[in-house]
């Protein structure tokens, strides 16, 4: 039931202030709210239950030709008793007194939506957790959206599911072959013992020989080392990657001297963009614009000839400028970054720059910045390679990323002059 309070008030008693009067006021009317959405939600569970079994009973009634009890030629099957089974809706969780029949299988429309139902939920809660939305905030999120509180244990049951499903994607076999791999690593937080500590995640993606992008391998780092990278390469490889004819990647500490360890007939491309804020890390703020145009200058080149000619130009510019330190990056690395020019031209602007790892990489902290801090290495990487596992289904790896029949005939004319 729902109380009204009514009290009344003297309004010809003088000595009762203002504050008095309008606290009174307040009270004139007062409701139960939460007994009033208690005793709304029971009435409304209530009828949805009765309802839905009102709606398995007809069911039940047609594929037995006939109704419960009832004499009749047209009558096919009989009941054989009923079971009970929950059914979480937005009013609530109901009971479902589901039919059973003795010569063949209940099946109902109801059971099936709610059979969905279990699925898109299912799906939601694995979303919320690849988004860094805590255990605690899930549980309110499902009992706002669907009437239902989920408890803890099952999302700690689907992040088992999900962390085997993404064990089994990294682990999976590398089948053809990728001429060109790009390497980057991300460094994220992991709480160990008491104290915020790096964590190393390393990602491989390659261009297969069908010109497609596909995400090769994510494993943890612990550091961007070379035990690290080695550790990595040999993962990809052992896994079957093979064909590797170019890798391009940050000069990251220990990687080249890895690459060669596991491919040492690839060459190397050191990424163009790291290696301008390499530069720029050494030129006054207000001449980085102009050291900018200085170097893109080099890589607008035709051929390597030619870039290799104008990068010693620009080295004795930047000395005459008194930027000692940039010139003898540029005049000592700059090489690294010309390994694309061995390639077919049409592939240069997709070689020379780490971009098609960067741009999932700022997805992957975007969706990482939320968590803070992992309570261990593991977590972080699962959360990269689901993420990772997500962005390969997309239009990211399912439209071409390069046509590959330039390099193709370049590797036959370079055998046929062998």
């Amino acid at each position: 039931m729902v109380k009204l309070e009514l009290r009344h008030f003297n309004a010809t008693e003088e000595t009762t202030t203002m504050a008095n009067d309008s606290k009174t006021l307040g009270k004139v009317v007062q409701l139960d709210d939460r007994r009033i959405q208690d005793h709304l939600g029971e009435l409304v569970r209530g009828t949805v239950e009765v309802t839905l079994n009102t709606m398995l009973d007809a069911e039940a009634d047609a594929l037995c030709g006939a109704q419960r009890y009832e004499r009749s030629p047209d009558r096919v099957d009989t009941r054989a008793g009923s079971y009970e089974r929950s059914l979480h809706t937005k009013a609530g969780e109901v009971t479902l007194k589901v039919p059973k029949l003795r010569r063949q299988t209940f099946e109902t429309a109801i059971i099936e939506r709610y059979r969905r139902r279990e699925a898109s939920i299912e799906e939601s809660l694995i979303e919320m957790y690849l988004a860094g939305v805590s255990v605690r905030r899930v549980e309110d999120i499902t009992e706002a959206l669907w009437g239902t509180r989920v408890s803890s244990g099952t999302v700690s049951n689907l992040n088992k599911k999900v962390y085997q499903h993404i064990e089994a994607w990294r682990n999976r076999p590398i089948e053809g072959e990728y001429p060109y791999v790009y390497l980057d690593g991300i460094v994220l937080k992991r709480s160990w013992a008491g104290e915020i500590k790096n964590v190393s995640v390393l990602v491989a993606v390659g261009v297969g020989s069908d010109g497609y992008r596909r995400v090769l391998g994510v494993a943890e780092g612990h550091k961007e080392d070379k035990a690290g990278w080695s550790g990595f390469l040999s993962h990809l490889k052992q896994r079957g990657l093979t064909g590797v004819r170019l890798i391009v990647s940050d000069a990251c500490l220990g990687l080249v001297e890895s690459v060669g360890d596991y491919y040492p007939e690839a060459d190397w491309q050191r990424c163009m963009v790291h290696f301008y804020r390499n530069v720029f890390s050494h030129v006054p703020s207000t001449k980085v614009k102009q050291v900018a145009l200085m170097l893109k200058a080099i890589h607008a080149q035709e051929s390597l000839e030619a870039a290799t000619e104008k990068a010693d130009r620009i080295v004795q510019e930047l000395q005459r400028m008194k930027l000692t330190k940039a010139a003898e990056l540029v005049d000592t690395a700059i090489h690294e970054t010309l390994t694309y020019y061995k390639y077919p031209q049409t592939h240069w602007i997709r070689l020379r720059t780490n971009n098609p790892l960067e741009r999932i990489m700022r997805e992957i902290r975007r969706r990482t910045r939320v968590v803070g801090a992992f309570p261990d290495g593991n977590s972080a990487l699962m959360l990269v390679a689901a993420r990772l596992r997500h962005i390969a289904g997309t239009k990211w790896g399912t439209r071409r990323y390069l046509s590959m029949e330039a390099l193709e005939k370049q590797s036959l004319e370079q055998k046929h002059f062998a």
